[in-house]
């Protein structure tokens, strides 16, 4: 018997405070991936895969046309901020705890439609996945295109990530770089004998200080561009005069680019500088001129916003499959000590997919 179950007949705001109160950090998913699987093995309508800490659960009705609708069940480690908790901020009641906003709140709205709606208006991939917060090597929606890219297959997709109740369509692209300076050692009592690369770095971070970013109109949605040094790290000893810094550099860049794009656009404004690309991941473009995408806007009545950060959405744009990121939750408050979701997103996010899942 599980040490843990789910009773998905209970409302979106109860189910999520019961994942919640599973902790699932990275690393740590079994429990709840057991849970989960149990509970939707227990539907007739549900055709179930695992993947390790995936749980793949399909209708198979011969619809048309088929939706992906996926969310993590990870979270980030704890700091005090569980179990979960009710509270009243403002006018609204919210729940408090880790993962409440990034993301099962979204999980918790997907399972209880997963499991009530037998006969949707088109087919539905739902996924639920683990270690999304970690290393990309690790993530389990990453691993499911790279062993079962059939469970992955849809005509639009939608990632549960927290986006206050918005639609935000698409994502940037990242771009990570080591922009290196060389000197010379020396004794820093006869520093003339050698060349100080920290003092290098003062052209590296004028760029940086220089550098206006860019707004870029991708399918009528707006991404804004940025470019910063995210950390620097030099020095030998205190009596030496370096030879080497490092500022690392995280270039946000719109999804009309590609990654090579990002990488030549990076090198020729550090032109005459050495630069080492230490990571990188493509953007998504918005996709919202496929059939269901604007079915899917026009049945919940959302605009949609562009999205400024990464997320998994691009691994379904990889694959040829438009998708878009829609949760409860405020994505500023993810992963905060303070993270909590008003109720009221979660009903309303659970209203409006319904809505759509049955439209005739």
């Amino acid at each position: 018997m599980l040490q843990n179950s789910l009773d998905l007949t209970q409302d979106a705001v109860d189910i999520t405070r019961q994942i919640c109160d599973i902790n699932s950090v990275s690393g740590n998913e079994t429990a709840l991936a057991d849970a989960i699987e149990a509970a939707v093995r227990a539907v007739d309508h549900l055709e179930v895969d695992r993947h390790g800490d995936t749980v793949v659960a399909r209708t198979n009705l011969g619809r048309a046309r088929r939706v992906v609708i996926a969310g993590h069940i990870d979270t980030v480690p704890l700091n005090d901020n569980l179990p979960t908790r009710f509270e009243t901020r403002g006018s609204g009641e919210v729940l408090w705890g880790r993962g409440t906003v990034d993301m099962k709140a979204g999980v918790a709205v997907q399972l209880k439609l997963a499991v009530e709606i037998a006969a949707p208006s088109l087919d539905v991939t739902w996924i639920w996945y683990d270690h999304e917060e970690v290393s990309a090597d690790l993530n389990g929606l990453r691993n499911l295109a790279e062993a079962r890219p059939d469970l992955m297959q849809g005509d639009f997709a939608i990632l549960g990530e927290p986006s206050n109740g918005a639609v935000e369509g698409g994502c940037n692209g990242t771009l990570r770089v080591d922009v290196v300076t060389r000197g010379v050692r020396a004794h820093s009592a006869r520093s003339w004998v050698g060349h100080n690369a920290i003092h290098d770095a003062a052209a590296v971070l004028q760029i940086l200080q220089d550098y206006r970013p860019s707004d870029v109109n991708v399918e009528g949605l707006v991404f804004r561009e940025g470019l910063n040094a995210v950390g620097i790290s030099g020095g030998i000893a205190g009596n030496v005069i370096p030879d080497e810094c490092r500022i690392t550099i995280n270039y946000r860049f719109a999804p009309s680019k590609s990654v090579e794009q990002a990488i030549a656009h990076v090198k020729d404004l550090f032109a005459g500088f050495e630069v080492i690309v230490t990571d990188q991941a493509g953007g998504a473009s918005p996709g919202l001129d496929a059939v269901v995408a604007r079915e899917f806007l026009e049945a919940t009545g959302l605009s949609p916003k562009a999205k400024y950060g990464w997320t998994d959405v691009a691994r379904f744009w990889s694959l040829g499959i438009p998708a878009v990121n829609y949760g409860p939750g405020d994505p500023l408050l993810a992963h905060h000590d303070d993270e909590h979701v008003p109720l009221e997103q979660i009903r309303d996010a659970e209203l409006r997919l319904r809505n759509w899942l049955t439209a005739s």
